[in-house]
């Protein structure tokens, strides 16, 4: 694609963890901004040792510039009885309405493929995210209707469930 490069995410992340998902703006459509003690336990299970094949998290790379411009991931997820890949990703706003959330969910979707663990891949945007929702029907996800999901913890979402079927 050349749009974006995706690298594991690592410990020094942190600080774009912190502008991703501590930033009010950015976690709008998904319940607000993570404190110091979540952003420290997501940036832990981010770069704690795990079976590449269950879950992949990622640093996304502008080409272009070389920054840092997102995350994007992909996790093990049961849902409806069975256990599929949930999916998800951050573009951070200096990056945005440039496809690079497209391109990271693309090359992200290969990863998972590639892995032949599972068939189903979702995403479950805010039905009121409309960029993130754009990015799924790029992406190839067929919409399956809106779910009302816990997240965070407590708190129901509205949400779109998007599938993609991994070995179509």
């Amino acid at each position: 694609m050349g749009v974006i490069r995706l690298e594991p995410w690592g410990d020094e992340d942190l600080p774009l963890l912190r502008r991703l998902t501590g930033d009010p703006g950015m976690m709008e459509h998904l319940g607000g901004a993570e404190s110091e003690a979540k952003l420290a336990e997501r940036q832990a299970r981010y770069t704690a040792p795990h079976d590449p094949a269950a879950t992949g998290t990622f640093r996304v790379v502008d080409e272009a510039s070389g920054e840092a411009a997102g995350w994007v991931g992909y996790w093990e997820h049961e849902w409806r009885g069975e256990t599929v890949y949930e999916m998800g990703w951050s573009v951070l706003p200096d990056f945005q309405r440039r496809g690079i959330a497209r391109a990271a969910a693309l090359e992200t979707i290969a990863v998972a493929r590639a892995q032949q663990r599972h068939r189903w891949m979702h995403a479950f945007p805010s039905v009121a995210n409309a960029a993130s929702n754009a990015v799924c029907r790029a992406a190839g996800f067929s919409l399956l209707g809106e779910i009302d999901l816990e997240h965070p913890p407590g708190t129901t979402m509205r949400c779109n469930d998007w599938r993609l079927d991994l070995r179509g």
